[in-house]
């Protein structure tokens, strides 16, 4: 097993012990990372997972008594993310890259290379980059599944990470020195 590929399996058992996701679709996600069934649970079991995670309580309450959230607008990560808009530029090797752009308005305090997670280049990371944009940064974040067809032609995100944890980290390099090189051409 890679350093990626075990780092994705640790994230997908912290999911599990996190309870975002249940133990069937860790154990799945971890299967499509190569993990048999007795690794997969050793793994969920280090991880402090249980058979399924119990639902979150405040202290003092029960999950059908927990107080509504809060409805206020403010976000923690900053600024209303302003719109990106899917580009592609020349990669490494004759390759196409994807990204999404979104350039700074009047004086840009910088330019920024957003990197995505190990689930690809989702609607999540795009705003990351459209919140830098509305900071006062132009920002580019590459999808490091281009040469696969993008993150959007993997229909789950379990074999987007899967994926991921193949490609060597060489190319991760090369495509993201080629997506630097593609933020200084940018006005």
């Amino acid at each position: 097993m890679t350093p990626i590929q075990r780092y994705l399996a640790e994230e997908v058992a912290l999911d599990h012990a996190d309870g975002l996701i249940p133990r069937r679709e860790a154990l799945r996600r971890l299967a499509l990372l190569g993990l048999g069934l007795p690794a997969a649970t050793a793994l969920l079991a280090a991880c402090g997972a249980s058979e399924e995670p119990a639902a979150p309580t405040t202290a003092g309450t029960s999950p059908a008594t927990s107080p509504a959230p809060a409805t206020t607008t403010v976000s923690p990560a900053g600024p209303s993310p302003l719109p990106t808009e899917a580009i592609t530029f020349a990669g490494p090797e004759g390759t196409t890259l994807q990204a999404a752009w979104a350039a700074a308005d009047g004086d840009a305090k910088g330019a920024v290379l957003v990197i995505h997670e190990n689930r690809g280049l989702t609607d999540h990371i795009r705003s990351v980059a459209g919140r830098l944009t509305a900071s006062g940064y132009s920002a580019l974040a590459v999808d490091l599944l281009s040469r696969e067809g993008g993150t959007a032609s993997f229909t789950d995100t379990a074999a987007a990470t899967a994926k991921l944890g193949e490609i060597p980290p060489e190319r991760f390099v090369a495509d993201m020195k080629a997506a630097v090189g593609e933020l200084g051409r940018c006005p």
